[in-house]
């Protein structure tokens, strides 16, 4: 008799890891409390997968072998408490799939840049001609590539959500891009909880895997000081090292990245570098140091650094409006991103933030803010914490409900030579269905000016 495989969430995770089960034999069956898209309610129909929408049928579910869950589930929600009571493995759609996988991984995770960096090492393999694919948070679902050919090698997005429910799964190359407080509220507001979640990127690595990670970063180094990592360990830093000091790993020496692995080091000068911002220099060192242990050519690495384009809602351009600068940097979802974003602009700011609160401390903004911004807009149904956080540093802080709204206020507020920046520190759930959603809405308003 075939195991019984319940995947609660209907999205491009659950759908996917739907499709490998029922080609590896299982009894599949999904539940999603909310809608289901019809593109994958049509794929399930048509691969015979029993499914429910608008709830879940516990008697349908509680008879499982295992479970896989959507990562935006949290651990203490009923049902997934009910589960772990009756002895039933919950896990990522990582970990399903991960027995069914024949390629390499490189795995990145981090609190702010893994989705450039995990596009940008995407990039990098795929320019130099290795048969690569793009999964986990960006990208098709991992399960749903390991159905018919798979390629040599993996690149996938991980977010500490996934790595919750990732236990055997073993990356051949992990990238910690750094840690900064996010998403406490699923961590009972303890950042050593948090912290450890991360790491989880390291588990189960060997001496021939790597661990790739920012020497800078206070998070990871307090957390390397105290537990070892079985992996060949690779740092990344923007410290200046001298010339003939031995580094192992990239570097900055005089205004060039050196990227040196095996004594063989890449050279090229910081301002040839697509991505700009300190925040993108570490980006672009954690994916070059992964190109430079595939044994990637000098040339092909810096080519594809100096041609990346970055993802939409980071850090994006969006139009420039009689000499207002307007970017959407929607996927800002937390206040270290609203940082790197405001860090990296020079002129005159409109702050637009604010959404779904994480717990968010902003007193780490205080001193940009009080610098570059002028005024803040509070894309938000409730802006009485930045409010509180930003009254007496910023004069203007107006509270607006729609991204319309937002746009046509900002544009008002402004003069030639500001920007307009969207990077709301906040997650997007209070007024939009997710920060694309929010991106989005932000451009189509800005192009309507």
């Amino acid at each position: 008799m075939s195991k019984r495989l319940v995947i609660l969430g209907g999205g491009e995770s659950g759908t996917g890891t739907a499709l490998l089960g029922k080609a590896k034999g299982y009894t599949v069956f999904l539940s999603d409390r909310g809608a289901i898209k019809e593109n994958y309610a049509q794929e399930l129909n048509e691969a015979g997968i029993e499914f429910e929408q608008g709830g879940h049928s516990e008697d349908k579910i509680l008879n499982a072998d295992i479970v896989v869950k959507s990562p935006g589930i949290p651990e203490n929600a009923p049902l997934v408490v009910a589960l772990k009571a009756k002895g039933i493995p919950v896990v990522a759609e990582m970990e399903f799939a991960f027995p069914y996988n024949t390629a390499k991984t490189i795995c990145i995770t981090g609190s702010n840049g893994k989705t450039t960096t995990t596009l940008l090492t995407y990039h990098l393999l795929n320019e130099a001609g290795v048969k690569v694919g793009l999964g986990g948070n960006v990208g098709k679902s991992f399960a749903r590539q390991l159905i018919q050919d798979q390629p040599d090698w993996f690149v996938l997005e991980l977010s500490s959500f996934q790595l919750d429910g990732m236990f055997d799964f073993r990356a051949d190359i992990a990238i910690l891009t750094n840690i900064t407080p996010d998403h406490l509220d699923r961590y009972d507001y303890q950042m050593e909880k948090y912290v450890a979640s991360k790491f989880r990127i390291a588990q189960n690595q060997t001496a021939e895997q790597f661990f790739i990670y920012s020497q800078d970063d206070p998070e990871t180094q307090k957390y390397l000081s105290q537990n070892s990592i079985g992996a060949t360990m690779i740092p990344f830093t923007l410290r200046e090292v001298p010339a003939g000091e031995e580094f192992e790993g990239a570097f900055i020496q005089n205004e060039n990245i050196n990227i040196n692995i095996n004594k063989n080091p890449v050279i090229m000068k910081i301002a040839s570098l697509a991505l700009k911002g300190k925040h993108n220099v570490n980006n672009s060192m954690a994916a070059g140091v992964a190109a430079r242990i595939l044994d990637l050519r000098k040339e092909i690495v810096r080519e594809s650094l100096e041609n990346f384009e970055n993802v939409e809602h980071r850090l994006e351009f969006v139009s420039k409006v009689h000499g207002i600068t307007f970017i959407n940097d929607s996927k800002a979802t937390n206040v270290n991103s609203a940082w790197y974003a405001l860090e990296s602009i020079n002129t005159p700011i409109i702050w637009v933030a604010g959404g779904q609160d994480k717990g968010n401390d902003y007193s780490e903004l205080l001193a940009l803010v009080s610098k570059r911004v002028k005024a803040i807009i509070c894309l938000t149904k409730d802006s009485s914490k930045i409010r509180k956080a930003f009254e007496g540093v910023v004069d203007t802080i107006i509270d607006s409900n729609s991204a319309d709204h937002t746009v046509r206020v900002a544009y008002e507020l402004a003069k030639e030579g500001d920007t307009v920046l969207l990077s709301p520190a906040c997650a997007s759930f209070d007024l939009f269905e997710n920060y694309e959603d929010r991106g989005r809405q932000f451009k189509k308003a800005v192009k309507s000016l």
